[in-house]
């Protein structure tokens, strides 16, 4: 029977030391690395015959459209849901996120992200009190320039290969910037545009980009953050000559 080899990264709790360990489990057509762990699951036993506990990582959509299921698989920071072991060189390694702070085996702690679109105040300001009509129209072309950058998913894929974003460093991670011009872009999120701005003029803001330009390479969603960059860039820099001269 055609098996496939894994060599997965381990570790049992937040605060103890990684370790590896290796599964074979049966080959079946179009399987991806979630069905490999899932295999492993129902039958925990390693390489060597002995019976371990179960590999443990996150999954929602297997659809590639929740990021919870980001790993580094062979040394590429990817989405496991769409990773076909049959296009992968064995053994498979699988490995958690090292940016983000490990919890266990491949689940890391990605709140952090969250906290950023809080700081930015990603969202449209409608409290829902009252009916306020329509909304208003945004041209085809906007829109398909909105819908690109609306389809991130938090996955952390840019944060991973970042050079920048790292321990030793405040800055806040590129997909920060999509997320920021998607929600000044819009004709009724565009009233906390300034907010947005100052928020990016902070330490750890976008000063901080090193324009690398990874997060492109890297980004599942092919999200042009290296388009948002640029203009933010002139955006936040308008926005510091108008606080000298108003404020």
């Amino acid at each position: 029977m055609k098996t496939i080899h894994l060599k997965i990264s381990r570790r049992d709790t937040p605060h103890s030391a990684k370790y590896w360990q290796e599964f074979r489990v049966p080959f079946r057509p179009s399987m991806n690395v979630i069905s490999a762990l899932m295999a492993i699951q129902r039958n925990p036993v390693d390489i060597s015959g002995k019976t371990v506990k179960p590999v443990v990582w996150e999954s929602n959509c297997l659809e590639e459209v929740c990021g919870a299921c980001t790993m580094v698989i062979n040394g590429k920071v990817r989405q496991a849901c769409s990773a076909l072991v049959e296009h992968l060189d064995q053994p498979i390694t699988v490995e958690p996120m090292s940016k983000f702070p490990g919890v266990r085996d491949l689940i890391v702690d990605r709140s952090s992200m969250f906290r950023t679109l809080k700081k930015i105040k990603a969202w449209v300001p409608i409290d829902g009190t009252h009916n306020l009509g329509a909304g208003p129209k945004i041209t085809p072309a906007a829109q398909q320039v909105a819908y690109k950058f609306s389809t991130c998913m938090t996955c952390g894929c840019c944060m991973e290969s970042c050079p920048q974003f790292n321990t030793h460093s405040p800055f806040i991670g590129p997909f920060t910037f999509g997320q920021v011009q998607l929600f000044n872009e819009h004709p009724t999120g565009a009233v906390l545009k300034n907010d947005r701005l100052d928020s990016l003029m902070e330490l750890g803001g976008i000063a901080h980009c090193g324009n690398a330009q990874n997060c492109v390479e890297a980004c599942p969603k092919d999200i042009p953050i290296t388009d948002a960059i640029a203009e933010l860039g002139w955006d936040t820099t308008k926005r510091a000559f108008q606080k000298i001269f108003t404020e």
